[in-house]
C-alpha cells in the first residue's frame, strides 16, 4: 500500500518543543501538518472503500497512529478493520471516533458535473476520509500535548468501520470497548459549522426473504408459487400500515432480488427494510407490525418467508455539556474562506443543487439550537455507555445534501480539506479541555445517568448476531 504523510509527521514529532500554552500549539502542530494529513484524507477517498472492506484505509490511518507512538489493537469485536489506538496510562480516558467507509454507487471526480471516476464503484458521499483523517489528525495532535507535559491519562483513536448500514460500532459497543471510557467525541462532514446537539432516530433494518416455486410463467402459472408475490404482498401491507404509526416513524425499502426473468415465476425474492423512530421502543414495535406483514404475505402467496437482522441502532443521546464545550471550541476556530478558485467551484456546484444556500456561511459557526434528527448513526448506541458529543463542520458546499454526488466531489478539494482541519482542531481543542479540568468529565457523567434513567440496561438492537462482514458483497 502507499504511505503518505509518514515521513514528515514522523520527522515533526522528533523536532516539536515542549507545548508551553497547550491550545495554540495543539492548533498549530495541526496546521504545520496539514499538508500531510491532506494527502491521507485524498488517498482514502481515492481508495473509496465500503463498510467492512477498508482494508487500505484503516491500515492507512493506523500507520500515522503507529509512527507517531500509539499502541494499536487490530481487528477488534471479531472485525478485521476495526481497531484501537492508545497512548497514555490511567484515568482520564478520552475516546475520538473515525469513521472510514465509502457508500456505494457514488464514484465521482471532483468536479462540478456528473462525472464517474470509476464506473459502478464507490464514492465518499458522507466524507469519512475527511472524518477519520481529522479524529486522527486530532489524537496525534493531544498525545503530543500529553507527552511534551507529562499529562496523566490516556488518549483512544477508535477506528470504526461500516457507519453506513453495517453497525460497526454497535459490535464494539457489544463487546463493551468503551466501559471504560471517561468521554466520547466525534464529529461529521456536512456544510455548516455546527456544534448544536442532534438527535437521530433509532433504526432496525432486516432483509426479508421469501421462496416459492419456480414454473413456466405461461405454460404451468397454476404450478408456480412467486416469491415476488410475497414481497410485493408485504410491500402493499406495510405501505397500509404508514397510516396508523406514530407520525415521526421512517420505513422504508428496496427489493434486492425480484426473480431472473418474466417467464419464469420466481421461487426466490428479497426486501430490505429500514424501520426508524426517535425511540427504541417504538421502532421495535413497528419492526414486530412489520414481521407480521411478512409473515401474512407468505400465508396468502403459498410462500415461506424468513428475514435477518442486518443492523440495530439507538436513537442518539447527545451529552449537551460536552457539547457546549465542542460548541465554545468550534467557536474558537471559526470558519474558512474561499479562494477565488473554490468560490467559482462552490458556484457551480450551486447550480446542480435543489435548495443551495448562501455561500459565505462556511465562515460562520450556526448558533446553538437543539435540532431534530432524520438520520441515523451507530455513535448512538456509543452515547448511551458513555457521554458523547458531536459536532458538524463544513466541508460540503452550503446546501449541500450529504450521500450526493456533490458532496463526494467537495470531499475531493480543498474545500473538504479546510473544513476536515477546522474539525481536528476542535477535537483536539475539546480533548486538552478534558484532560485538564476533571469537573468537566464529572458534570457530563451526571447529564448521562439522569437521561439513562434508573434502571437502564443496555440490550443491542441487533441482538447476538456476528458482523455482517459481507453485506456490502
Amino acid at each position: 500500500m502507499t504511505h503518505l504523510g509518514i515521513l514528515a509527521i514522523t520527522t515533526a514529532l522528533l523536532t516539536l518543543p515542549a507545548f508551553a500554552s497547550p491550545k495554540n500549539d495543539v492548533v498549530e502542530f495541526i496546521d504545520s501538518q496539514q499538508d500531510d494529513f491532506s494527502r491521507v484524507a485524498q488517498r482514502i477517498w481515492e481508495l473509496a472503500e465500503v463498510g467492512y472492506q477498508e482494508t487500505e484505509s484503516s491500515e492507512l490511518l493506523q500507520e500515522q497512529l503507529r509512527i507517531a507512538g500509539f499502541v494499536i489493537e487490530k481487528g477488534v469485536a471479531n472485525i478485521p478493520t476495526a481497531f484501537i489506538a492508545s497512548f497514555g496510562s490511567g484515568k482520564p480516558i478520552i475516546g475520538i471516533l473515525a469513521e472510514f467507509d465509502a457508500l456505494p454507487g457514488l464514484s465521482q471526480k471532483a468536479l462540478t458535473t456528473r462525472k464517474t471516476r470509476v464506473e459502478g464503484a464507490a464514492g465518499h458521499g458522507c466524507g469519512h476520509h475527511l472524518f477519520g483523517t481529522a479524529s486522527t489528525a486530532a489524537a496525534i495532535a493531544v498525545q503530543q500535548w500529553i507527552k511534551a507535559s507529562d499529562i496523566s491519562g490516556t488518549i483512544r483513536l477508535y477506528g470504526t468501520p461500516a457507519e453506513e448500514g453495517g453497525a460497526g460500532k454497535v459490535y464494539m459497543v457489544r463487546d463493551g470497548l468503551f466501559n471504560d471510557v471517561n468521554g466520547v467525541l466525534a464529529w461529521h462532514p456536512g456544510s455548516t459549522n455546527d456544534a448544536s446537539p442532534g438527535q437521530s432516530l433509532a433504526n432496525i433494518s432486516a432483509k426479508f426473504r421469501f421462496r416459492g416455486l419456480s414454473a413456466h410463467a405461461a405454460g404451468a402459472p397454476d404450478q408456480g408459487r412467486s416469491s415476488l408475490d410475497g414481497v410485493e404482498a408485504m410491500n402493499y401491507m406495510v405501505n397500509l400500515m404508514r397510516e396508523h404509526v406514530d407520525f415521526r416513524s421512517r420505513i422504508h425499502y428496496v427489493i434486492t432480488r425480484g426473480g431472473e426473468a418474466p417467464n419464469v415465476v420466481p421461487d426466490f425474492a428479497e426486501v430490505y427494510y429500514y424501520c426508524r423512530h426517535p425511540s427504541v421502543e417504538v421502532a421495535q414495535m413497528n419492526f414486530t407490525r412489520i414481521v407480521k406483514a411478512a409473515e401474512g404475505a407468505a400465508i396468502g402467496t403459498g410462500t415461506s418467508v424468513d428475514y435477518e437482522i442486518i443492523h440495530g441502532l439507538y436513537n442518539m443521546l447527545p451529552n449537551n455539556y460536552l457539547g457546549r464545550l465542542l460548541f465554545q471550541n468550534l467557536n474558537d476556530v471559526g470558519g474558512y474562506t474561499y479562494t477565488a478558485k473554490e468560490q467559482s467551484f462552490a458556484e457551480e456546484i450551486q447550480k446542480t443543487l435543489a435548495e443551495p444556500k448562501p455561500i459565505g456561511s462556511q465562515e460562520k459557526v450556526q448558533p446553538w439550537q437543539p435540532r431534530p434528527g432524520a438520520g441515523s448513526t451507530d455513535v448512538a448506541d456509543v452515547s448511551w455507555i458513555v457521554p458523547t458529543a458531536q459536532f458538524n463542520a463544513a466541508t460540503y458546499v452550503p446546501g449541500t445534501p450529504a450521500h450526493s454526488w456533490q458532496a463526494v466531489a467537495a470531499g475531493g478539494t480543498s474545500i473538504g480539506t479546510k473544513g476536515m482541519l477546522v474539525a481536528a482542531k476542535t477535537l483536539a481543542l475539546t480533548a486538552v479541555d478534558l484532560f485538564t479540568d476533571p469537573t468537566h468529565l464529572e458534570k457530563a457523567k451526571e447529564e448521562l445517568l439522569a437521561a439513562q434513567g434508573p434502571n437502564f440496561k443496555y440490550v443491542p438492537l441487533l441482538g447476538d448476531r456476528k458482523p455482517p462482514l459481507d453485506y456490502r458483497k
